[in-house]
């Protein structure tokens, strides 16, 4: 089931209220604009009626406790698999859950906690966007601006979710060890990549370890990065 909705607060909270109702997995709330968009650590994430596509998904998946974290990056292989395979573009995931282009923000996934047993995945696509806030032009782009063509977002979306639903099930099937193999092949962010983690820890990436954590060489050691704001020197 797809409820699309002209504007909304949030479809993260919107997905959630489907799911304690008992709607199943793969239930899709998909929005023009949310007033409220819910991104990572806190973050609003940018929701504007001109172009963009947010959708959450109820996710109902067999996953032991401590798989839930690549589930997050599980999501980030769907998108990238879909926009790049959809719009023609060659897109980066930036650890755990950022899509990008040209070295700027396209895409954002965020999953959180519905229930015991239930999932809600969040996505943000930087679709058809001509232009962003002055605050947001140095760290933000879209398919629009990369591309310079205007894409269906009907069918960007059916692309987003049978992928993000597809990468899901490979993780419920094989298990985080093959989520987090794809993860490390087709992110340059995971290994050789100077980075900077909050302004607090600056190293060189070595990696992921077996529950998907990004490891990072400093000075002083290999720094495990649990969570946090991932930036390139």
């Amino acid at each position: 089931m797809t409820i699309w909705l002209r504007k909304t607060k949030s479809t993260m909270m919107d997905a959630a209220s489907l799911a304690m109702r008992g709607e199943p997995h793969g239930t899709v709330v998909v929005a023009d604009e949310q007033t409220e968009g819910i991104g990572r650590h806190g973050h609003a994430w940018h929701s504007p009626s001109t172009g963009g596509l947010y959708l959450s998904i109820v996710l109902r998946l067999p996953l032991q406790s401590d798989a839930i974290p690549v589930v997050t990056m599980a999501l980030g292989l769907g998108v990238q698999r879909a926009l790049d395979d959809f719009c023609g573009v060659a897109s980066d995931i930036r650890w755990p859950n950022d899509i990008m282009l040209s070295r700027k923000k396209a895409a954002g996934i965020m999953v959180q906690l519905a229930s015991k047993d239930t999932l809600i995945g969040g996505i943000g696509v930087n679709l058809n966007q001509e232009s962003f806030p002055e605050s947001l032009l140095p760290i933000a782009t879209s398919l629009r601006i990369e591309t310079g063509r205007t894409h269906a977002k009907q069918d960007v979306l059916d692309r987003v979710v049978a992928e993000s639903l597809r990468y899901c099930s490979l993780l419920a099937e094989r298990g985080k060890g093959e989520i987090i193999r794809l993860f490390e092949e087709r992110s340059t962010w995971a290994r050789g990549k100077a980075v900077e983690v909050d302004g607090l820890i600056r190293g060189v990436t070595v990696g992921l370890n077996d529950h998907g954590f990004l490891l990072v060489q400093t000075h002083s050691g290999i720094e495990t990065i649990l969570a946090g704001g991932v930036r390139e020197l």
